[in-house]
């Protein structure tokens, strides 16, 4: 099994549940607060990269979800400054193995990677794993 380093916002129901799936798939995990952590655009960057910009942003942060933020409008720079920023617009969990990331929580692409046993979504419902859209309560606004 895999030691995971989990980037998570504390506090998000969508992110306990992710671990959850981890940890009974018999996966280590060690939390960090993706809001607090000392991100430097290339330890950012090197989670982003391989995915369109689009991507990159948290469509259930408020500024997203009111239309204030388009992520569709970013290039990589602009939105790279602008995740550096606010961190709460960063599309979660992050997660790392060794020498290889995933951004987001989509179920069938983490079997793929590390692996969910008997635990895997027999359909990757992807969405409703991802961030605290999975939660009952609101997750968006800032943790301390």
């Amino acid at each position: 099994m895999a030691h995971i380093t989990f980037y998570e916002k504390p506090g998000c129901g969508g992110n306990a549940k992710q671990k959850a799936l981890l940890v009974a798939a018999g996966h280590t995990l060690e939390v960090r607060n993706l809001l607090r952590w000392p991100w430097t655009p290339k330890t950012l960057f090197a989670f982003l990269e391989p995915l369109p910009v689009r991507e990159w942003f948290n469509r259930a942060a408020p500024d997203v979800k009111s239309g204030r933020i388009v992520p569709e409008l970013f290039d990589g720079v602009d939105a790279l400054a602008r995740l550096l920023a606010d961190p709460l617009l960063i599309r979660r969990p992050l997660m790392e193995v060794a020498n290889t990331r995933m951004v987001g929580f989509e179920a069938g692409r983490v079997h793929e990677w590390v692996g969910l046993g008997a635990h895997a979504p027999t359909s990757d419902a992807a969405r409703p794993l991802e961030g605290c859209a999975a939660a009952t309560e609101d997750c968006t606004a800032s943790s301390t």
